[in-house]
């Protein structure tokens, strides 16, 4: 477990009312840290914080929409003013409700928003008072494996995860580099989980996906491990295809290929004999 993760210190989650978000805040708060939720105000974050209360877990419930920054300024100060100083904010926040590359859904703007900049803001406003705490501080940041192999099919949603992966790296070179800094950040980077995210009106569990459950679980482990990359496989992906996967995207620069050859009909079948090779 990260040294930040203590009895009574304070966690901060956006994203706080539901799937990995939800059940991170339940996991911190079992580990008797008093937790605060954020997300966008209605039923869901009433019924998670009662959920949380119900545990035994202390729990305050700010609604917050990270897109905006003077949101996000509230909440630290509300935070700060109402638990203490923060050890650990998970920048968990995020949407995907689909795109296309000339954006006829017109939603990039909300996307990149929500996902990219609600982790960059929440970051900025968060850690210099984390910092200056002069305790062992942690932020997570909730990236994705399209952010990093940036398949077709969701252009806004990759633009967004790869800023929160580039954004993540500098944030801890950053931190690292700072004297007298307690305070680490790490680049979260789920597989295939059931949520309300990835739901699109299913109601059981797909087998291929993880639960919440499992991949904190994972996340715990991780970090309980000082690893940066906390890349989760899942029920249909383990680490050695998800590491293939990662190196031929990599690949495509340093062989000169085009962009996302593993979809190119010309690339195709000899990305399919590499990966089983």
């Amino acid at each position: 477990m990260h040294q930040a993760i203590q009895n009574g210190n304070v966690a901060v989650v956006t994203g706080g009312a539901s799937g990995i978000g939800l059940e991170a805040a339940r996991r911190l708060g079992g580990q008797g840290m008093r937790v605060c939720i954020a997300d966008l105000a209605g039923e869901k974050l009433d019924q998670a914080a009662t959920e949380l209360r119900d545990a035994g877990i202390e729990v305050l419930a700010v609604p917050t929409d990270v897109a905006d920054p003077d949101q996000l300024r509230a909440l630290e100060k509300r935070v700060t003013g109402e638990l203490g100083p923060v050890s650990v904010l998970m920048n968990n926040a995020g949407m995907q409700p689909g795109s296309s590359i000339f954006d006829a859904e017109q939603n990039w703007q909300r996307i990149i928003d929500v996902n990219m900049w609600g982790i960059i803001r929440g970051s900025q406003i968060f850690a210099p008072g984390m910092i200056a705490s002069g305790r062992p501080g942690l932020i997570v940041n909730t990236g994705s494996k399209q952010g990093i192999t940036t398949p077709p099919g969701d252009p806004a949603y990759n633009v967004s995860k790869t800023g929160v992966k580039t954004f993540t790296e500098a944030l801890q070179h950053e931190l690292r580099n700072t004297e007298g800094c307690k305070v680490e950040a790490r680049l979260f980077i789920p597989g295939f989980v059931f949520t309300p995210l990835t739901a699109r009106g299913r109601t059981e569990k797909p087998a291929d996906a993880w639960t919440p459950q499992q991949v904190v679980d994972f996340l715990l482990e991780s970090l309980g491990r000082d690893d940066f990359y906390i890349l989760c496989p899942d029920n249909d992906v383990d680490r050695a295809t998800d590491e293939k996967r990662i190196a031929w995207a990599a690949g495509d620069i340093t062989e000169n290929r085009p962009p996302l050859s593993r979809w190119h009909p010309d690339y195709g079948a000899s990305f399919k004999e590499w990966l089983d090779s």
